[in-house]
């Protein structure tokens, strides 16, 4: 196969990180080659200096055999490199066709200046229908679901007719149905010669699509291997540095007392949205809730928390009845939330690690309106050490750590506002098995101090793997509940599409 990149002992630094350190890559037309390793392993870095985001300290880049001394992001564009990050890059006031042809709009045939928006739509609907979208060209991105905003970066990227793509975590926002068609669309970009570079944390999805594996550890290169040659666990192996003999940590039958219900939700509606009755909460329990994507799942989580409205709440919170109508009055009560979205809602991604773990706990560390400088790194050293926040230190910003190493910062700072009840949106979406697992280990630690954790996750085993009892919702409502010893993919299956 004709080869179409080729990266030669890439190296890059940052302040204080060895971000990369004599990295190789190669990938041939036609091929899906996968790049794996733990978050903080280098694959983002590495494929922005491929986009010409960053410029490589030492190293080589052949782009069809050709050496490319310069590169910047027009230049790789122009070479027939498109990357579709796993930070959306999408203007949420523009509409789908208009994010998907920015800078790129037909023009009219007679004003050349004037954008043709007829010739646009129907070019949107065109590459839409190829991924088998039920989205309006005209819809504002604004108003998509996750899931739907990562097929629009999908379909931008291949507006572009590019030979070389990258592929950075494209399923984690997917369902199962949109994760088929999207690889329908893979085997299609194969079959035409286009080269495919694809991170992700799935592992278990590179059986159906991958050709090759890459995998980097603490930014150096480990190997590369046929796929068929390898297995999934000598792969976690190779990633981690260490054999991942489980994914979950061993489940402990916990003593969880009945009698203390941390959370009441006798009755929650949102026209049109939500009809929440007699949900339950208990001290020290981990409850999963299940839901396909549009069940509603997220939309209670941020009712609950006072972000969005609702018509109706009768909430009561360790037996007061709670009155909240917005995210400061859910902190006072006790809750945490750590969003579906962790870089737009969860983190103040341009401040440090040590701002961002104080941030809810300003009132502790701050004498008549002046933060203590002294007290606010004392708590932000506490819970780097606690929850092994790997940065190079405190006043790094948030935006630098690895997805993994975000979400620990997140954790941090409802643990330092002691939350009692702390809900977890897709807690471990973008992040590599090994952080995954600390993330578990975490929960479990916060529900043995009894702290009451609410899990929402489209991944079934997780569900499965972590949850003390597991609620399935369908269109807004809960239309299931099961204990532990029932939990199996059929029974919370058979809730979630009856």
């Amino acid at each position: 196969m004709k080869e179409l990149l080729r990266m030669e002992g890439i190296e890059k630094s940052f302040p204080g990180v060895k971000a990369l350190s004599n990295v190789n890559i190669d990938v041939r037309a036609g091929e899906l080659h996968a790049l794996l390793g733990e978050n903080g392993a280098g694959k983002s870095t590495l494929m922005k200096v491929l986009a010409g985001v960053y410029k490589k300290d030492n190293g080589k880049i052949y782009i069809k055999g050709e050496e490319i001394e310069d590169l910047n992001t027009e230049l790789s564009q122009k070479l027939g490199i498109s990357i579709i990050y796993q930070e959306f890059n999408l203007f949420p006031d523009l509409s789908v066709a208009e994010n998907i042809f920015i800078r790129r709009e037909p023009k009219n045939s007679v004003l050349n200046f004037v954008i043709d928006d007829r010739k646009l739509n129907k070019q949107t609907e065109e590459i839409l229908s190829k991924l088998h979208l039920n989205i309006k060209p005209k819809t504002l991105v604004k108003n998509l679901s996750v899931a739907e905003q990562q097929m629009v970066e999908i379909a931008k990227a291949l507006s572009m007719n590019a030979e070389i793509l990258v592929m950075d975590e494209p399923t984690a926002a997917l369902t199962e149905s949109e994760i088929v068609e999207l690889f329908k669309v893979i085997k299609e970009l194969k079959q035409k010669g286009v080269g495919i570079i694809y991170i992700s944390h799935r592992l278990e999805e590179l059986e159906e699509i991958a050709d090759r594996v890459t995998i980097l550890r603490d930014g150096k290169y480990i190997k590369t291997v046929n796929y068929k040659d390898t297995t999934v666990d000598q792969i976690i192996t190779a990633m981690v540095g260490r054999d991942l003999e489980d994914k979950f940590p061993p489940y402990e039958v916990k003593n969880i007392n009945k009698s203390k219900i941390l959370l009441n939700v006798k009755k929650l509606t949102a026209k049109n949205k939500l009809n929440i009755e007699d949900f339950k909460l208990y001290k020290g329990e981990i409850l999963g809730i299940y839901g396909l994507v549009g069940a509603g799942r997220t939309e209670f989580a941020k009712v609950l928390f006072g972000k969005d409205k609702c018509d109706d709440f009768e909430v009561y919170i360790q037996g007061e009845r709670a009155e909240i109508k917005s995210p400061i009055d859910a902190i006072n009560y006790g809750l945490g939330y750590l969003t579906e979205d962790r870089k737009k809602d969860g983190l103040a991604l341009n401040l440090s690690v040590e701002y961002n773990i104080n941030l809810p706990s300003l009132d502790k560390i701050a004498t008549n309106g002046i933060i203590d400088r002294q007290k606010a790194k004392m708590s932000a050293e506490k819970y780097i050490d606690a929850l092994k926040i790997k940065t190079p230190g405190m006043f790094q910003l948030a935006k630098n750590l690895s997805g993994g190493n975000q979400q620990k910062i997140i954790i941090a700072k409802w643990l330092m506002k002691n939350s009692k009840i702390i809900i977890f949106d897709e807690p471990t979406r973008g992040i590599d098995v090994g952080a995954k697992y600390e993330v578990y280990e975490l929960m479990i630690a916060l529900a043995k101090k009894g702290v009451g954790v609410i899990m929402i996750s489209s991944e079934l085993p997780e569900i499965i793997g972590i949850s003390d009892r597991v609620v399935i919702m369908r269109e807004g409502r809960f239309t299931g509940e099961l204990e532990r010893e029932e939990l199996k993919e059929k029974s919370i299956l058979s809730y979630a599409i009856k």
